[in-house]
Formats: C-alpha cells, sequence, structure tokens
C-alpha cells in the first residue's frame, strides 16, 4: 500500500471533516434543482387591442386559437333584419377529479442527540396509527412506504425496517420486523455503548447481532437508500437496491452498508463480487439529511415510479434526531452543529420546492431543543417529551417558526393520508409503483438471471 493509501486509513482531523460537510451541503442542495421540471407551467391569457379602435382580441397560449366579441350586429340578418339562430355552444363535459398516484418517501437523518431514538419512536407511534386506521393488527412501516432513505443511525433503521427476515414467508408471517423491535434493538444496543451507538470497537459485533451474513441491499423489500462519503473517490456515494439488483458491483452487506454509515474512522468494504472497492466515512458527512436524495431518486427513476412527475405526486415524511448540544465547543461540536445546519437547510429547500402542496404532502418531526430534555436520563421519556412538542416549520431564509400541531399530532394526521392512499390504490387500475424483485430461491450467478418485474399498486 502506497503512502497515500495509507493516509487515508487514519481517523480524519475535525477540521477536515467540517470541510467535508460544507461541501456536500451544495451537492445536497443541486440535488432540489430536479424538482422544478415536474412543475407544470402556467396558461397565460393576453389581451390585445386593434390600433383602429376595434373589439378587443382574446389570446391564449395555444398557437393559431383566437375569438372576438360578438357586435350587436352581427346578430341580424342585414336583409331580413330578424334575428338569427344562434346554436348554444357545447358545453364541454365535466372531468372527473383526478386521483392523483403519490409515491410515500421515509427518510431518515443521522446524528442527532438521541442517535436514532427519536425516529424509530415516531415510526412505533405511526405504526400503531397505522394499525388502526387500516384494521390490520400485523401492518409494518415497509407496507405503507415505498422508499426509503436514512443516513448514520437513520441508516440503520431503515435497513432494519426495510430487510427481509429469514423467515419471511413460513406460516404466513410479516416480511419484515416490526417498528417497537427496531426501537429496542437501538436503545439496548445505545446503552450498551453508554450513551453513543456504532463508535467503538463493538460496532460490527453489534451489526453481526442485527443482520445475517447472507442479507445484501438486494434482500430489503422496498428500495432503500443509504449514504457514506468515499474517501477513494472523494464523493458521496450512496448504496441503493435499485443498483444492487442491476448488478453485483453495486450490492453490499446490509452489514457492512451499516457499518459504512456510521463508520467514524475509513472503513473498507467490497462489494459481494469483490470487484468495487469503497473506503468509507459516517454518511453524516455526505448527507446527514438524505430526503433530497430521496426525492429527486424517485423522479427521475421512471422504471419504478413510472407516474410521479413533480412534488405534488409524493408523500414524504422526514424524521429529525434532534439538535445537537450546543455547549460543546471542541471542533468535534462544531462539526455537528454544522450537520445540524445542513439537514436545517436541506429541510427549508424541501419545503420551499413543495409548496402549496407541502402543507399535505411534506411533513418534518424533529424536536425544539434539549433545554427541557436534559431533566431526565431515559432516552425514552426524552423522546416522549420532544413528541410531545409544537412542531417546527422551516421557512427559507427567515429561519424556523414553531407552528399549532405537535409533532404526534402530525404524525397522525400523515397517517391518515398515507392509508388513504393504500385504499386508492385497491381500485386503481395501473400500478403506481413496479419494483423490480430478485427471486428469492433463484441462484446467485448474475443479476440477469435472478431479476423479475412485479408491481406493486
Amino acid at each position: 500500500m502506497i503512502a497515500g493509501q495509507q493516509a487515508l486509513f487514519k481517523s480524519p482531523p475535525p477540521s477536515s471533516l467540517l470541510f467535508l460537510v460544507n461541501n456536500t451541503l451544495t451537492l445536497s442542495l443541486s440535488l432540489l434543482l430536479s424538482l422544478a421540471s415536474g412543475k407544470k407551467k402556467k396558461e397565460h391569457t393576453h389581451t390585445k387591442k386593434k390600433k383602429n379602435g376595434g373589439t378587443p382580441e382574446i389570446s391564449t397560449a395555444r398557437p393559431g386559437f383566437r375569438c372576438r366579441q360578438a357586435h350587436p350586429r352581427d346578430l341580424l340578418d342585414p336583409r331580413e333584419q330578424v334575428p338569427l339562430r344562434l346554436r348554444r355552444p357545447r358545453q364541454a363535459p365535466a372531468r372527473r377529479a383526478r386521483r392523483r398516484r403519490q409515491v410515500r418517501i421515509l427518510s431518515i437523518d443521522g446524528g442527532g442527540a438521541t442517535d436514532g431514538v427519536l425516529a424509530a419512536k415516531s415510526l412505533v407511534r405511526l405504526e400503531a396509527s397505522l394499525r388502526r386506521l387500516s384494521g390490520d393488527p400485523n401492518a409494518r412501516i415497509a407496507d405503507f412506504f415505498d422508499v426509503a432513505a436514512g443516513s448514520g443511525a437513520g441508516g440503520v433503521l431503515a435497513a432494519l425496517l426495510f430487510a427481509r427476515r429469514k423467515d419471511a414467508g413460513e406460516g404466513g408471517g410479516p416480511a419484515t420486523i416490526a417498528a417497537e423491535e427496531a426501537l429496542g434493538f437501538l436503545v439496548r444496543r445505545r446503552k450498551a455503548s453508554r450513551g453513543r451507538m456504532f463508535r467503538r470497537r463493538s460496532e460490527k459485533k453489534l451489526l453481526r447481532e442485527a443482520f445475517a451474513a447472507e442479507l445484501t441491499m438486494r434482500d430489503t423489500v422496498k428500495p432503500v437508500l443509504i449514504p457514506c462519503y468515499d474517501l477513494e473517490s472523494r464523493a458521496p456515494f450512496v448504496f441503493s437496491r435499485a443498483d444492487a439488483l442491476e448488478m453485483d458491483g453495486c450490492d453490499f452487506k446490509l452489514r457492512d452498508v451499516c457499518a459504512a454509515t456510521t463508520a467514524g474512522r475509513p472503513s473498507e468494504l467490497r462489494s459481494v463480487d469483490g470487484r468495487a472497492r469503497i473506503v468509507a466515512v459516517d454518511g453524516r458527512v455526505a448527507m446527514n439529511n438524505p430526503t433530497a436524495a430521496a426525492v429527486t431518486h424517485v423522479l427521475n427513476n421512471k422504471q419504478e415510479f413510472p407516474f410521479c412527475n413533480g412534488p405534488e405526486d409524493l408523500l414524504v415524511l422526514s424524521l429529525g434526531n434532534g439538535g445537537s448540544e450546543l455547549e460543546d465547543p471542541t471542533r468535534s461540536g462544531l462539526a455537528r452543529i454544522t450537520e445540524d445546519g445542513a439537514s436545517a437547510m436541506v429541510d427549508q429547500a424541501v419545503s420551499t420546492a413543495f409548496g402549496e402542496s407541502g402543507k399535505h404532502n411534506y411533513v418534518r418531526i424533529q424536536a425544539n431543543g434539549l433545554a427541557e430534555h436534559k431533566k431526565t436520563r431515559d432516552i425514552l421519556e426524552g423522546t416522549e417529551l420532544m413528541l410531545a412538542e409544537k412542531h417546527v416549520e422551516s421557512v427559507l431564509f427567515h429561519g424556523k417558526k414553531v407552528g399549532e400541531r405537535t409533532n404526534m399530532e402530525r404524525l397522525e394526521l400523515f397517517s391518515g393520508e398515507i392509508v388513504k392512499e393504500e385504499e386508492r390504490r385497491k381500485t386503481s387500475v395501473l400500478p403506481t409503483v413496479v419494483l423490480k424483485r430478485s427471486s428469492p430461491h433463484s441462484p446467485r450467478t448474475s443479476s440477469a438471471t435472478s431479476l423479475s418485474v412485479s408491481s406493486s399498486v
């Protein structure tokens, strides 16, 4: 190994982390530009007037279309001076209100003061609401979302909720675990690591307990996106189920993916065929808030999401994990604050891109602060207080403002929206989402021999 490569494996100083976060923030925000391409242009009407003082003409944006206002003398025959019979204009048949197909996206932040526990607790509440509204006592989070994205501890949570169980299909049981199980895993491991997850030598052992050795990105039941920062290419890298289904060179073991997105130090991993090599560090450096990456993935993936053309065709739930402690004056503390700033900027930009539709289509859950939560040592009790807070609404270039509803109330309302979407799909002729699936019983020789296309309506 040459000296330059050896330097990559050294722990980067906190000042370089600040540099990486600032650079990758620009990349994250640039992803939002594709949102504007899905918006329709409004039709403008212009009124023109003739130079000789005649009647005005009205023109629309449609070329070649002109209509002139009728004059009273035009209604009489000049010979008989009797009114002519005028045909009633045919009224266009009333169009039925279009039921817009909406793709449901779940995005989970990395970092924060709760290390994923706040997001997991939010999903436990959401799953309980989904079971009540749908009438299905075995409903899972993965059943009601089409895409999941997570960074850092959020990436581990997304992998836990969307990875296929070993005993899936046996005895008619659910294919994925419940949100309560994922929450229990995060809380137990947080206590075992003395308050900080996935930052000690026990990291690999913890991930081995959570994910079987044979599980890869192909074994997730829905599209999953998990970012990291690749020191080899000096750019963010996103592990994607869609890419894993295309070729083995883009497929990685789930335990390795989770280790990469939570790596405090450079971590080397290879694809399942050994051809692709990545030297990864924490996904929070690349994109602490992966909402923009998830949105652009859906808008540009017409193969799996053929009817999604803009933000109005999306239902997005973005979960934060609490802000960092502002009292930490060290450079590592400043790096965490920078991560929070990057997440807030993505939140503001996405909210602005959604516009009016964002009032119902985009929901962000984040804690106001940690002053009141420091009084309790129980992380679960602290997250309950966070969910009981008034929600924080981000306004681009105007900071944040406190909303009228609590975080819990917003989760309840959002659960109703995604259940309505699930009911609409049952009566829809065309599928909203067309997912590529790999056959669980096919031999793993190449991705071309083990792919099949199935519909999710």
